[in-house]
């Protein structure tokens, strides 16, 4: 543990004063303000590696806790940099209110840790000192001065997003915006459609699906605009013929045939699994950035299969020839992006593999580390990293004895398994079983991470029969019963993906997941309350999962969700009801619950999904309401054929006549 923190301070310093922060959105000027703050904490951490040599174990223990607190923060720092250089111009904006909440946060998190900071404890200099103490007192500053980004600015790019602008001032709208956004090129407007969709995937927003579309429209109208202006950029969305007399006509790309993210004419259309196109380069370089979920959907992808598209390749050709446009020639193999490292990257990475070979504990724990952060990064350090030969060495780490290289460990395989070909690496090196067991035994932070690995390689489906044949299934559900709420997420998500296969259903049940899951949904907090109803669902189609759940007395929770939850909410709940309702009890108690108008709303205006559930239970539901009057009327008439027997010969016609008015009731 000693000298961890002082590895990540001088870690994230590096990362900050390396280059490469080109900042071109509304908050340069924050963004280049928190850089220019850290790279001044340059000298102070080399004086901290330096100072780390030879000093004893319980004196590098003192110093680990007084900069833990200062590696934390620079580290969120570099995590918000990343942000202000790689996210999307627009939703940057349009999220103004939850990004400055960031730079607040994160300017007095630095503050903080810089406060009343022991330099006494860390044999710094008195000229580095000073040169801290003045970085603390810009941030103390920055920390009690609101610095938002142009109102205006927010404003003007808020009417087009919502349609709410003047239809005339449109145009002098969009130039304004385009050169505050500084979208001004092609290579501008692709490497925004690119960061738009993957900063709302990754978790912007209440809807992201209604995100997506806005600000897919928004973008194209900037892109309409600046291609408009400027003919050179190449073809625009709206590209120009030459008509019989040699005049240029314009032709609008039919929608179809453009590519979701890139917006451009599509050259190589392939269909993902969720039936969605796109051009072939541009999901491809989604999918190695680690994302399992379908751009415009917003739906996971079971696989990553990508099917040509023929159809539509020979449509959009026919259109092109029927409109005088050359028609789009496919990219060879040679036109590919290559992921490969430069020497100097290699270099490094190897560097770091040898000192995870070391005999020395604190080199190996160190090492783990740094390639934990490498591979966080991006796409091709994740690459770079597998290449080398990283994944065998750091399987041997799962079984360190030191907890905190174990986390680094397993940490690091995490941010290698995001790239789907390091998946494979992963799972045939057999790293399952060490994952498991950091899963039971590391520390929290570790265990929690190590649910997230198999979250992240449970992906595959082939990979949900090794991991649920390894012991992982139970050690997910303790996860899940006394995590943090990260964890708990974490270990439900995983156990959704391994209980989409039937032969890990009957292991969760019998681990005790139902009860827990049946917690969470009646949970007043709401927490994981999706998660729970979503696992709720797959695990009812399991005869042991339907009798564990019956016995929890389900129905009027699964009731009051068909009628106000969420709509995913609403169908899970109507599919786990349709489950249980092979039972009449199950149905009578869903009638008393009063489920017939909830379920009549859900069948007009649920989900497809939610509807298709409704439609059936409700067919259920009246069969059974039939048998259960019919049931009432047998009894009835039964009941009358007792009395009238019991009279014998002594009826009278006033009898007769009371039974008479029993049966017209019926």
């Amino acid at each position: 543990m000693a000298g961890e923190a002082a590895e990540r301070v001088a870690a994230a310093v590096e990362a900050v004063g390396s280059g490469g922060w080109e900042f071109r959105n509304a908050y340069r000027r924050q963004l280049l303000a928190l850089s220019r703050r850290i790279r001044l904490l340059g000298p102070f951490a080399e004086e901290l590696r330096e100072a780390r040599r030879g000093r004893p174990a319980e004196e590098e223990e003192e110093q680990e806790r007084a900069l833990a607190p200062l590696a934390d923060a620079l580290e969120e720092a570099l995590d918000l940099l990343q942000l202000g250089r790689d996210g999307s111009r627009i939703f940057l904006v349009l999220d103004r209110n939850k990004v400055m909440k960031k730079f607040h946060e994160s300017i007095a998190q630095l503050e903080q840790a810089l406060c009343d900071f022991p330099y006494d404890k860390l044999d710094i200099s008195d000229e580095v000192t000073e040169q801290v103490e003045l970085v603390h007192v810009q941030l103390k500053r920055a920390k009690e001065r609101v610095d938002m980004p142009d109102d205006e600015f927010y404003h003007e790019l808020l009417s087009l997003y919502n349609k709410s602008h003047d239809p005339s001032a449109e145009l002098d709208i969009l130039g304004r915006l385009s050169e505050k956004l500084h979208l001004t090129t092609i290579t501008d407007l692709t490497q925004e459609s690119l960061a738009l969709h993957e900063m709302v995937a990754s978790g912007g927003g209440n809807d992201p699906g209604e995100h997506i579309e806005k600000m897919s429209m928004l973008l194209k109208k900037i892109k309409d605009f600046v291609q408009t202006q400027n003919p050179e950029m190449g073809p625009p969305v709206t590209t120009k013929v030459m008509d019989s007399n040699g005049e240029p006509r314009p032709i609008n790309i039919p929608d179809e045939f453009r590519c979701p993210i890139s917006l451009e004419l599509m050259k190589d259309p392939v269909i993902v699994a969720t039936g969605q196109t796109y051009e072939r380069a541009f999901i491809e370089k989604w999918i190695a950035s680690g994302h399992h979920t379908c751009p415009n959907t917003q739906q996971r992808m079971p696989n990553t299969t990508l099917t040509p598209n023929y159809v539509l390749r020979s449509l959009i050709a026919q259109w092109c020839e029927a409109n005088g446009i050359d028609p789009p020639k496919r990219p060879t193999e040679a036109d590919k992006p290559t992921s490969s490292c430069s020497p100097s990257e290699r270099a490094i990475i190897d560097a770091l593999l040898s000192k995870l070979c070391s005999a020395d504990p604190e080199e190996q724990r160190s090492a783990a580390a740094e390639l934990r952060l490498l591979a966080k990064r991006n796409a091709n350090n994740r690459i770079c990293i597998a290449e080398a030969g990283a994944i065998p060495l750091l399987l041997s780490l799962l079984s360190s004895s030191d907890l905190q290289t174990q986390e680094h460990a397993v940490t690091a395989l995490l941010n290698l398994s995001i790239h789907e070909d390091n998946k494979s690496s992963i799972i045939l090196s057999g790293a399952v079983p060490g994952i498991v067991h950091v899963l039971k035994n590391g520390s929290m932070q570790a265990r929690e991470n190590a649910a997230a690995t198999l979250f992240s390689l449970s992906v595959v489906d082939e990979y949900k029969v090794t991991i649920g044949g390894t012991g992982a299934i139970p050690a997910l559900v303790v996860l899940l019963s006394e995590g943090s709420p990260r964890g708990m997420k974490d270990a439900a998500a995983a156990l959704f993906n391994l209980c989409i296969y039937q032969g890990n259903k009957g292991r969760a049940i019998r681990a005790g997941l139902v009860p827990l899951i049946m917690g969470l949904v009646t949970n007043p907090t709401g927490a994981l309350l999706d998660e729970a109803m979503a696992i709720l669902s797959i695990l009812s189609s399991h005869p042991e999962g339907k009798a564990a759940i019956g016995a929890a007395e389900p129905v009027p929770v699964l009731v009051e969700m068909i009628g106000s939850g969420s709509p995913r909410n609403r169908e899970n709940a109507a599919a786990v009801m349709l489950h249980l309702s092979v039972h009449n009890g199950h149905l009578a108690r869903a009638q008393e619950c009063g489920i017939m108008v909830p379920l009549r709303e859900l069948a007009l205006n649920g989900t497809d999904r939610g509807k298709r559930k409704a439609v059936q239970l409700l067919e259920r539901m009246s069969r059974f309401l039939v048998m259960q009057h019919e049931d009432t009327v047998s009894q009835q008439l039964d009941e009358i054929e007792r009395q009238f027997a019991a009279l014998g010969p002594n009826v009278t016609e006033a009898d007769l006549e009371q039974l008479g008015e029993q049966l017209g009731y019926l």
